[in-house]
């Protein structure tokens, strides 16, 4: 009977060790923004901690492999496959969950290359568009 509870919490560990290791880039992104890293805030303090929640959220979502809060106020989603199906897809799930919420998606050649905390929390918002506009706007 030990044995088993010993087997079960080893795993219930291991669940959680993964669990915080897919987390990873909405840790250090936040930790990255609100510790002043990226210099001063351009929106407040607690929007950023609302959006930390969102990532986690997103994480969830089929075809998510990672995902980041941005400095300028939105999330950055990693995808696990990058075909325009599975973007549209992971897009529209977003939008479902999060209705005023607002992300973009790595681009091809950004998933090539090489990731860096800052690179990724700096990253521009140019090709995203909020939920609400994709809905045109109700």
């Amino acid at each position: 009977m030990r044995a088993a509870a010993v087997l079960v919490a080893t795993a219930m560990l291991g669940l959680g060790a993964a669990s915080a290791m897919a987390a990873n880039g909405c840790v250090q992104s936040r930790d990255y923004i609100l510790g002043g890293m990226a210099g001063p805030l351009i929106k407040p303090a607690h929007l950023y901690r609302d959006l930390f929640k969102v990532c986690l959220q997103t994480l969830e979502l089929a075809n998510v492999k990672d995902a980041h809060v941005l400095k300028a106020g939105l999330i950055a989603i990693e995808p696990q496959r990058d075909t325009l199906m599975a973007t549209a897809s992971t897009l529209t799930q977003f939008c479902r969950r999060f209705p005023r919420g607002t992300a973009r998606v790595f681009t091809p050649g950004e998933q090539r290359q090489p990731k860096s905390t800052a690179l990724v929390v700096l990253m521009p918002a140019l090709s995203a568009r909020s939920c609400q506009a994709k809905r045109g706007g109700s």
